[in-house]
């Protein structure tokens, strides 16, 4: 691990939660509690446990002088909690930090710790509550969508939605013998029959109304729309309860009539832009049916406003997946409609159906896709239709379709985020190397990057290039000698070269000072927060 002091201070800067733990231990942290706060992050999905600095807010770096060394302690909690944990010291200007990186627990195995699954409550540790760990237990659990219904037969389904399925997998396969299987043999080939008997799978995917109001009347997807955000009834609401493929396009014939296209204008250049994408809103809604939990009683909601669409689906995440991760890691909660849909052309198999979603936004110019709502008990989506800047499409046509098609979708992010200003992930700096060796991005400072100089003079944003690029170093050291020699002979604190150099970091502060210090135009009087810097 190599956590930058910039990250470490963004993260004393947040709020603890069951990802994040802070305790002092300046002298001493008995080993057996440190062990249950690891496990009780790794029940709650994994986190870090950061020695050496104060649990109150403002927080404080005090220093560690525990577990020393500290490649020990790591090789015990490994043996203790059979997790890869990752332990890390970080030399820190007002003592040293340990940071225990702890992962997520196994898939449905919670981690028992003096007999006990322990997690955050509050300030200290308690049991964990036994509808939490059911949830976990679940976890394991088979595909629900694979299970046998034994009271659904044939007379059950709707035969136009099978043959629309049978259409798109012919299609999609170039098999012209599935168009002379009978019905049956053609769910049994789907996998979505089983020794003559339907499965749950095959009630979703082509279940007639009645049919599914008997047997999972939550299998039910609730359209509305609403022109503002006051509360009260819809303008337009539709609840379709019967298999998916009988109302499927009909979703998007709701969502498009009201699909307004955005007018620009760059120059002679002239484009349109379509409020909501069509790939990425029907792939947001192929990932709610088939991930979502349908032992939860709620129906998935898709509520369409002016300039946001809101996709609403019971159970939360698959396990191990969560808004960071979702692009990278895949769990099928219901395999057996993951498959369906794949074999009829609706999505990928490989799982890519996120990645698609987040390079639409990217590539129109909109915001990312939000997951902010989503909790244990539902994933909440929102897809935001409104164009940002129109500068930052000519850019990525600026880029070129041929070098875009080589990227990656952490690739766009990064650009998305460079163009927006927005800080960097540190798990996608890996790919930072090729954007710079393409030209497209430069290196600002130590750890930020810009557009390069070519796109900003393109863009008609010289201006914003220079500001951005910032001040050399040597301007910068000489701002600070210009401050200390104004400041006479009271001296300044470190707090206040902050001002005068906003935009750089804490460390880079502190290279600077070291600089100046070793040239022998300022020195310290004092130590930490108390001391004090003067121009020579």
């Amino acid at each position: 691990m190599n956590t930058s002091l910039d990250q470490l201070q963004k993260w004393i800067d947040s709020k603890e939660d069951e990802h994040l733990e802070f305790k002092e231990a300046k002298q001493n942290f008995h080993f057996e509690k440190l062990v249950k706060y690891c496990a009780a992050l790794a029940n709650e999905g994994g986190g870090k446990m950061i020695l050496g600095v104060t649990d109150k807010m403002p927080r404080n770096v005090v220093g560690c002088q525990t577990f020393e060394p500290l490649e020990r302690t790591k090789a015990g909690l490994i043996d203790r909690l059979r997790l890869r944990i990752e332990g890390e010291e970080i030399k820190h200007p007002d003592g040293r930090v340990v940071i225990f990186h702890v992962p997520s627990r196994p898939i449905g195995m919670p981690i028992p710790i003096e007999g006990a699954y322990w997690m955050r409550g509050g300030e200290e540790l308690v049991p964990m509550t036994p509808d939490m760990l059911k949830r976990i237990f679940d976890e394991g659990g088979p595909d629900f969508s694979a299970e046998l219904c034994p009271a659904v037969t044939i007379n059950d389904l709707i035969l136009e939605s099978i043959n629309d399925f049978r259409q798109r997998w012919i299609k999609r396969s170039g098999n012209e013998a599935l168009g002379r299987l009978s019905v049956e043999k053609l769910l049994e080939d789907a996998e979505l029959m089983i020794d003559g008997r339907l499965t749950y799978a095959a009630l979703i995917l082509f279940g007639a109304r009645k049919s599914l109001g008997r047997y999972l009347a939550q299998a039910e997807v609730i359209f509305e729309y609403r022109s503002v955000e006051a509360t009260g009834p819809a303008q337009q609401r539709e609840e379709h309860r019967q298999g998916f493929f009988s109302y499927y396009d009909k979703l998007w014939d709701n969502i498009g009539l009201r699909n307004e296209k955005q007018h620009f204008q760059d120059g002679l250049f002239m484009f349109d832009i379509s409020t909501f994408n069509e790939g990425a809103i029907r792939e947001a809604i192929l990932n709610a049916i088939s991930h979502r939990d349908y032992r939860h009683a709620g129906s998935v909601i898709i509520r369409q406003f002016p300039r946001r669409i809101e996709i609403v689906s019971p159970g939360g995440l698959p396990p191990g997946i969560t808004p960071e991760n979702i692009l990278d890691r895949q769990f099928p909660r219901n395999r057996r409609l993951a498959d369906a849909f794949a074999k009829c052309g609706l999505v990928e198999r490989a799982g890519q159906g996120i990645n698609r979603i987040f390079e639409a936004c990217i590539r129109e110019g909109k915001p990312l896709p939000n997951f902010q709502g989503t909790d244990e008990y539902q994933v909440f989506l929102t897809l935001h239709g409104q164009v940002q800047d129109p500068r930052f499409i000519r850019f990525l046509e600026i880029v070129g379709q041929q070098r875009l098609a080589s990227f990656t979708t952490h690739d766009l992010i990064i650009l998305n985020h460079i163009f927006w200003g927005y800080p960097l992930p540190d798990f996608y700096k890996s790919r930072i190397p090729i954007l710079l060796e393409n030209g497209i991005i430069e290196r600002s400072t130590r750890n930020k990057y810009i557009l390069s100089r070519q796109f900003h003079t393109f863009l008609g944003r010289r201006g914003v290039y220079t500001r951005k690029r910032g001040l050399d170093k040597e301007t910068n050291k000489a701002l600070l000698l210009k401050h200390f020699q104004e400041c006479g002979p009271g001296g300044c604190k470190f707090e206040e070269l902050a001002q005068v150099l906003p935009s750089l970091s804490r460390y880079q502060i502190h290279g600077l000072l070291k600089e100046l210090k070793g040239e022998k135009r300022i020195k310290v009087e004092g130590r930490t927060k108390a001391g004090k810097w003067f121009a020579v």
